[in-house]
């Protein structure tokens, strides 16, 4: 069995053997820009984890991996044009170092760049399912993204609402990858499907420790400004649940805020923070958090190899969990 950081290096290896060079460069050098940035990989290496604990051959699931992590940073390359981020791992996004002209034409050459990797590497016998798993996870990840865009301009979000986003445009992502591998590895379709199932539950949970960590995290381990979400009002599990359980006093202090234009960003967040600590709303959270991860965990047990070669996923779903960036 291969260790995370084993399989993280083989992936980083694969990428950085990729070469695109095509003409015009200004259509290829922000893949290989994108790809350079680093990240912990952590969907490709899902898929090989997946793959190796099933026995099967790794070097045959490793541009499988790699299309799943070309994808994923298309997606975070269109996302950042949406969101106008200037930054992505702390370095300039594409659309700011060349122009969202350029981003969105890259974006979509990494698209099709994904499906080459995938059309190149999987047997033909596998590769309608493979390709279909494929296909029903970028949808979903698509239709995820445009659900939160249009949260943006409701004002009323339910939580089954938010939880049904979030295991769209993030946890669908891991359930897929693990999918894919384990296919790759010729496992039965209940076995892939738990698989999906443990990455979905996970993925869920991984999104709800960022709206803890938002909130909660230690600013330089986040790596991210604490409180994003709070001045932006993004509607994530707190800001729902808050608005759900305040009074109405801290509604009405709640509403206040997320209308003000103008004010103190430190102030916002001290007070929305203090509303949210009055509601109890972190172990509220971590409740949410540590049931899905439950569920997951539920799955996995489920995957009928021997419990030892499980352990590095559990594992694995550990450290996403108990992280603090």
């Amino acid at each position: 069995m291969y260790t995370i950081t084993q399989l993280q290096d083989l992936v980083n290896k694969q990428i950085a053997a990729k070469s695109y060079t095509e003409s015009p460069s200004e259509l290829y050098e922000p893949i290989t820009y994108i790809m350079s940035l680093g990240g912990k990989r952590m969907r490709p290496v899902l898929t090989l984890m997946a793959c190796d604990m099933l026995d099967g051959p790794i070097t045959a699931a490793l541009d499988a991996a790699v299309a799943i992590e070309v994808f994923h940073n298309f997606t975070l390359m269109h996302d950042d044009i949406m969101d106008k981020a200037p930054l992505r791992r702390g370095k300039a996004t594409v659309h700011s170092k060349w122009n969202d002209n350029i981003a969105i034409l890259s974006g979509d050459v990494m698209l099709i760049e994904s499906y080459k990797l995938l059309l190149g590497s999987v047997e033909s016998s596998i590769l309608k399912e493979v390709l279909d798993v494929f296909n029903d996870t970028a949808a979903g990840v698509c239709q995820g993204q445009q659900i939160d865009m249009n949260f943006e301009i409701t004002d009323e979000v339910s939580v089954a609402q938010y939880m049904e986003m979030i295991r769209l445009k993030t946890a669908v992502l891991l359930g897929g990858s693990l999918k894919i591998g384990a296919l790759i590895s010729k496992a039965s379709t209940a076995v892939a499907d738990e698989l999906y199932n443990f990455g979905v539950n996970v993925g869920i949970a991984f999104q709800l420790q960022d709206d803890i960590l938002d909130v909660y995290g230690d600013p330089e381990k986040f790596g991210k400004q604490v409180g994003g979400d709070i001045l932006s009002n993004k509607k994530t599990f707190l800001l729902i649940k808050a608005l759900e359980l305040a009074d109405e006093l801290d509604k009405e202090e709640l509403t206040y805020w997320i209308n003000a234009r103008d004010f103190d960003p430190a102030s916002k967040i001290n007070s929305v923070t203090g509303i949210y600590n009055r509601l109890g709303l972190r172990p509220l959270a971590e409740e949410e958090m540590n049931h899905y991860a439950r569920k997951g965990l539920a799955a996995l047990d489920q995957v009928s190899v021997a419990q030892e070669k499980k352990q590095a996923l559990a594992e694995f779903a550990g450290q996403l969990l108990t992280r603090e960036a």
